[in-house]
Protein backbone atom coordinates (compact mmCIF):
# COMPACT_ATOMS: atom_id res chain seq x y z
CA UNK A 1 0.00 0.00 0.00
CA UNK A 2 1.39 3.40 -0.98
CA UNK A 3 1.09 6.58 1.08
CA UNK A 4 -1.25 7.99 -1.57
CA UNK A 5 -3.54 4.98 -1.13
CA UNK A 6 -3.32 5.41 2.67
CA UNK A 7 -4.22 9.10 2.35
CA UNK A 8 -7.35 8.48 0.27
CA UNK A 9 -8.51 5.62 2.48
CA UNK A 10 -7.85 7.61 5.68
CA UNK A 11 -9.66 10.62 4.22
CA UNK A 12 -12.63 8.44 3.25
CA UNK A 13 -12.78 6.76 6.66
CA UNK A 14 -12.58 10.05 8.53
CA UNK A 15 -15.33 11.69 6.47
CA UNK A 16 -17.79 8.83 6.20
CA UNK A 17 -17.53 7.20 9.64
CA UNK A 18 -19.53 10.03 11.18
CA UNK A 19 -21.43 11.43 8.22
CA UNK A 20 -24.23 8.85 7.76
CA UNK A 21 -23.37 7.78 4.23
CA UNK A 22 -21.61 4.43 4.98
CA UNK A 23 -17.87 4.32 5.58
CA UNK A 24 -17.59 0.64 4.58
CA UNK A 25 -19.43 1.28 1.31
CA UNK A 26 -17.28 4.30 0.43
CA UNK A 27 -14.07 2.48 1.36
CA UNK A 28 -15.01 -0.38 -0.97
CA UNK A 29 -15.69 2.14 -3.75
CA UNK A 30 -12.37 3.93 -3.15
CA UNK A 31 -10.59 0.58 -3.03
CA UNK A 32 -11.83 -0.19 -6.54
CA UNK A 33 -10.90 3.28 -7.80
CA UNK A 34 -7.38 2.87 -6.44
CA UNK A 35 -7.21 -0.49 -8.20
CA UNK A 36 -4.24 -1.60 -6.15
CA UNK A 37 -3.40 -4.76 -4.24
CA UNK A 38 -4.19 -3.69 -0.69
CA UNK A 39 -3.62 -7.11 0.83
CA UNK A 40 -5.96 -8.10 3.65
CA UNK A 41 -8.39 -5.25 3.11
CA UNK A 42 -10.83 -6.44 5.78
CA UNK A 43 -8.05 -6.29 8.37
CA UNK A 44 -7.13 -2.81 7.13
CA UNK A 45 -10.76 -1.72 7.61
CA UNK A 46 -10.53 -2.82 11.24
CA UNK A 47 -7.21 -1.07 11.90
CA UNK A 48 -8.32 2.22 10.36
CA UNK A 49 -11.05 2.43 13.01
CA UNK A 50 -8.33 3.46 15.48
CA UNK A 51 -8.02 6.97 14.02
CA UNK A 52 -11.75 7.64 14.05
CA UNK A 53 -12.12 6.08 17.52
CA UNK A 54 -9.50 8.49 18.88
CA UNK A 55 -11.25 11.39 17.14
CA UNK A 56 -14.53 10.40 18.78
CA UNK A 57 -12.97 10.05 22.23
CA UNK A 58 -11.20 13.40 21.89
CA UNK A 59 -14.34 15.18 20.70
CA UNK A 60 -16.50 13.74 23.49
CA UNK A 61 -13.79 13.65 26.19
CA UNK A 62 -15.76 15.88 28.58
CA UNK A 63 -18.98 13.95 28.01
CA UNK A 64 -17.16 10.65 28.57
CA UNK A 65 -15.74 11.96 31.86
CA UNK A 66 -19.26 12.95 32.90
CA UNK A 67 -20.55 9.45 32.08
CA UNK A 68 -17.80 7.84 34.15
CA UNK A 69 -18.62 10.23 36.98
CA UNK A 70 -22.25 9.18 36.75
CA UNK A 71 -21.26 5.53 37.00
CA UNK A 72 -18.57 5.58 39.68
CA UNK A 73 -19.49 8.57 41.85
CA UNK A 74 -23.24 8.99 41.43
CA UNK A 75 -23.96 5.27 40.86
CA UNK A 76 -26.27 6.24 38.03
CA UNK A 77 -26.06 3.42 35.48
CA UNK A 78 -28.98 4.31 33.22
CA UNK A 79 -27.04 5.77 30.30
CA UNK A 80 -24.32 3.11 30.50
CA UNK A 81 -26.93 0.33 30.47
CA UNK A 82 -28.60 1.90 27.44
CA UNK A 83 -25.26 1.99 25.59
CA UNK A 84 -24.70 -1.69 26.42
CA UNK A 85 -28.20 -2.58 25.20
CA UNK A 86 -27.60 -0.67 21.97
CA UNK A 87 -24.22 -2.34 21.42
CA UNK A 88 -25.22 -5.89 22.37
CA UNK A 89 -27.14 -7.04 19.24
CA UNK A 90 -24.56 -6.00 16.65
CA UNK A 91 -21.63 -7.09 18.85
CA UNK A 92 -23.17 -10.55 19.32
CA UNK A 93 -24.12 -11.07 15.67
CA UNK A 94 -20.82 -9.59 14.48
CA UNK A 95 -18.77 -11.83 16.76
CA UNK A 96 -20.65 -15.00 15.81
CA UNK A 97 -20.65 -14.34 12.07
CA UNK A 98 -17.40 -12.36 11.67
CA UNK A 99 -15.60 -15.07 9.68
CA UNK A 100 -18.66 -15.65 7.53
CA UNK A 101 -18.90 -11.92 6.76
CA UNK A 102 -15.16 -11.67 6.01
CA UNK A 103 -15.13 -14.68 3.68
CA UNK A 104 -18.46 -14.25 1.86
CA UNK A 105 -18.21 -12.28 -1.42
CA UNK A 106 -21.83 -11.10 -0.98
CA UNK A 107 -20.66 -8.54 1.59
CA UNK A 108 -18.34 -6.83 -0.89
CA UNK A 109 -20.55 -6.87 -4.00
CA UNK A 110 -21.02 -3.36 -5.35
CA UNK A 111 -24.67 -4.20 -6.15
CA UNK A 112 -25.30 -4.96 -2.47
CA UNK A 113 -23.51 -1.79 -1.36
CA UNK A 114 -25.47 0.35 -3.83
CA UNK A 115 -28.78 -1.25 -2.84
CA UNK A 116 -28.25 -0.65 0.87
CA UNK A 117 -27.05 2.90 0.28
CA UNK A 118 -30.23 3.61 -1.69
CA UNK A 119 -32.60 1.92 0.80
CA UNK A 120 -31.24 3.76 3.83
CA UNK A 121 -31.11 6.94 1.75
CA UNK A 122 -34.83 6.64 1.00
CA UNK A 123 -35.48 6.12 4.73
CA UNK A 124 -33.55 9.30 5.54
CA UNK A 125 -35.44 11.29 2.93
CA UNK A 126 -38.79 10.17 4.34
CA UNK A 127 -37.95 9.89 8.05
CA UNK A 128 -39.96 13.01 8.94
CA UNK A 129 -43.08 11.38 7.46
CA UNK A 130 -42.71 8.07 9.28
CA UNK A 131 -44.64 7.33 12.51
CA UNK A 132 -42.60 7.87 15.67
CA UNK A 133 -42.79 7.12 19.37
CA UNK A 134 -43.41 9.92 21.87
CA UNK A 135 -40.87 12.75 21.71
CA UNK A 136 -37.86 12.63 24.03
CA UNK A 137 -36.01 15.69 25.31
CA UNK A 138 -32.57 14.21 24.55
CA UNK A 139 -30.61 10.96 24.44
CA UNK A 140 -30.37 10.73 28.24
CA UNK A 141 -34.14 10.12 28.38
CA UNK A 142 -34.07 6.95 26.31
CA UNK A 143 -35.79 3.96 27.90
CA UNK A 144 -34.14 0.55 27.84
CA UNK A 145 -36.60 -0.73 25.23
CA UNK A 146 -35.90 2.19 22.91
CA UNK A 147 -32.12 1.80 23.36
CA UNK A 148 -32.44 -1.89 22.48
CA UNK A 149 -34.56 -1.01 19.43
CA UNK A 150 -31.75 1.24 18.18
CA UNK A 151 -29.33 -1.63 18.78
CA UNK A 152 -31.45 -4.05 16.75
CA UNK A 153 -31.54 -1.58 13.85
CA UNK A 154 -27.75 -1.28 14.09
CA UNK A 155 -27.34 -4.96 13.15
CA UNK A 156 -28.14 -4.08 9.54
CA UNK A 157 -24.95 -2.00 9.48
CA UNK A 158 -23.00 -5.26 9.18
CA UNK A 159 -24.00 -5.10 5.51
CA UNK A 160 -21.67 -2.66 3.68
CA UNK A 161 -23.47 0.36 2.33
CA UNK A 162 -25.94 0.50 5.20
CA UNK A 163 -24.02 2.81 7.60
CA UNK A 164 -23.86 2.24 11.32
CA UNK A 165 -24.43 5.91 12.09
CA UNK A 166 -27.16 6.06 9.44
CA UNK A 167 -29.18 3.18 10.87
CA UNK A 168 -28.82 4.35 14.47
CA UNK A 169 -29.70 7.97 13.66
CA UNK A 170 -32.81 6.91 11.72
CA UNK A 171 -33.76 4.49 14.51
CA UNK A 172 -33.14 7.23 17.06
CA UNK A 173 -35.52 9.51 15.16
CA UNK A 174 -38.19 6.80 15.11
CA UNK A 175 -37.98 6.24 18.88
CA UNK A 176 -38.47 9.94 19.63
CA UNK A 177 -35.14 11.79 19.38
CA UNK A 178 -34.42 14.74 17.12
CA UNK A 179 -31.64 14.34 14.53
CA UNK A 180 -28.91 15.96 16.60
CA UNK A 181 -29.70 13.99 19.77
CA UNK A 182 -29.94 10.78 17.72
CA UNK A 183 -26.49 11.46 16.22
CA UNK A 184 -24.99 12.25 19.63
CA UNK A 185 -26.32 8.99 21.05
CA UNK A 186 -25.19 7.12 17.94
CA UNK A 187 -21.62 8.39 18.31
CA UNK A 188 -21.40 7.76 22.06
CA UNK A 189 -22.88 4.28 21.71
CA UNK A 190 -20.36 3.45 18.97
CA UNK A 191 -17.34 3.90 21.24
CA UNK A 192 -17.52 0.44 22.90
CA UNK A 193 -18.08 -1.18 19.51
CA UNK A 194 -15.15 0.62 17.91
CA UNK A 195 -12.94 -0.30 20.87
CA UNK A 196 -13.94 -3.94 20.34
CA UNK A 197 -13.16 -3.80 16.61
CA UNK A 198 -9.74 -2.21 17.22
CA UNK A 199 -8.93 -4.72 19.98
CA UNK A 200 -9.99 -7.62 17.74
CA UNK A 201 -7.75 -6.35 14.95
CA UNK A 202 -4.71 -6.27 17.26
CA UNK A 203 -5.23 -9.78 18.65
CA UNK A 204 -6.10 -11.35 15.29
CA UNK A 205 -3.78 -14.15 14.21
CA UNK A 206 -2.90 -12.28 11.01
CA UNK A 207 -2.42 -8.89 12.66
CA UNK A 208 1.29 -9.05 13.57
CA UNK A 209 2.46 -9.74 10.04
CA UNK A 210 0.00 -7.21 8.59
CA UNK A 211 1.13 -4.48 11.03
CA UNK A 212 4.83 -5.05 10.35
CA UNK A 213 4.28 -5.05 6.60
CA UNK A 214 2.11 -1.90 6.56
CA UNK A 215 3.09 -0.01 9.74
CA UNK A 216 4.09 3.35 8.17
CA UNK A 217 1.00 3.55 5.96
CA UNK A 218 -1.29 2.33 8.77
CA UNK A 219 -0.02 5.10 11.06
CA UNK A 220 -0.37 7.69 8.29
CA UNK A 221 -3.89 6.63 7.29
CA UNK A 222 -5.03 6.69 10.94
CA UNK A 223 -3.58 10.19 11.45
CA UNK A 224 -5.53 11.36 8.38
CA UNK A 225 -8.67 9.59 9.64
CA UNK A 226 -8.26 11.21 13.09
CA UNK A 227 -7.91 14.76 11.76
CA UNK A 228 -10.63 14.45 9.13
CA UNK A 229 -12.88 12.59 11.58
CA UNK A 230 -12.71 15.45 14.08
CA UNK A 231 -13.74 17.91 11.38
CA UNK A 232 -16.53 15.57 10.22
CA UNK A 233 -18.04 15.30 13.72
CA UNK A 234 -18.12 19.10 14.03
CA UNK A 235 -19.67 19.37 10.58
CA UNK A 236 -22.39 16.77 11.06
CA UNK A 237 -23.39 17.89 14.57
CA UNK A 238 -23.76 21.51 13.42
CA UNK A 239 -25.57 20.51 10.24
CA UNK A 240 -28.08 18.30 12.06
CA UNK A 241 -29.35 21.33 13.98
CA UNK A 242 -31.16 22.31 10.79
CA UNK A 243 -34.69 20.96 10.16
CA UNK A 244 -34.98 18.10 7.64
CA UNK A 245 -31.18 17.86 7.54
CA UNK A 246 -31.16 14.07 7.10
CA UNK A 247 -32.74 14.52 3.66
CA UNK A 248 -29.47 15.93 2.32
CA UNK A 249 -27.56 12.81 3.34
CA UNK A 250 -30.39 10.65 2.03
CA UNK A 251 -30.33 12.23 -1.42
CA UNK A 252 -26.53 11.98 -1.49
CA UNK A 253 -26.78 8.24 -0.79
CA UNK A 254 -29.38 7.75 -3.52
CA UNK A 255 -27.26 9.64 -6.07
CA UNK A 256 -24.10 7.68 -5.21
CA UNK A 257 -26.05 4.40 -5.39
CA UNK A 258 -27.35 5.36 -8.84
CA UNK A 259 -23.85 6.24 -10.06
CA UNK A 260 -22.48 2.90 -8.81
CA UNK A 261 -25.29 0.95 -10.50
CA UNK A 262 -24.89 2.85 -13.79
CA UNK A 263 -21.13 2.30 -13.70
CA UNK A 264 -21.63 -1.45 -13.16
CA UNK A 265 -24.11 -1.63 -16.03
CA UNK A 266 -21.80 0.04 -18.54
CA UNK A 267 -18.71 -1.95 -17.58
Amino acid sequence: MTFIDAFWLGLTQGLTEFIPVSSSGHLQIVRRLIDDDLGNFHLFLEFINLGTLLALIFFYRHRIKAIFRQIFHEHDYRFAINVILTSLPVATIGLIFSKFIENTPFFSYMAVIATMMALVGVLMINVDKLPKLSRLKDETKLTKKRALAIGCAQVFALIPGTSRSGTTIVAGRLVGLDSRAAAEYSFLASIPLMCGVVLKSFISGDSSAFIMENLPTLIFSNIVAFLVGLAAIHLVMNFLKKPHSLKVFGWYRVVIAAIVIIFKLIQ
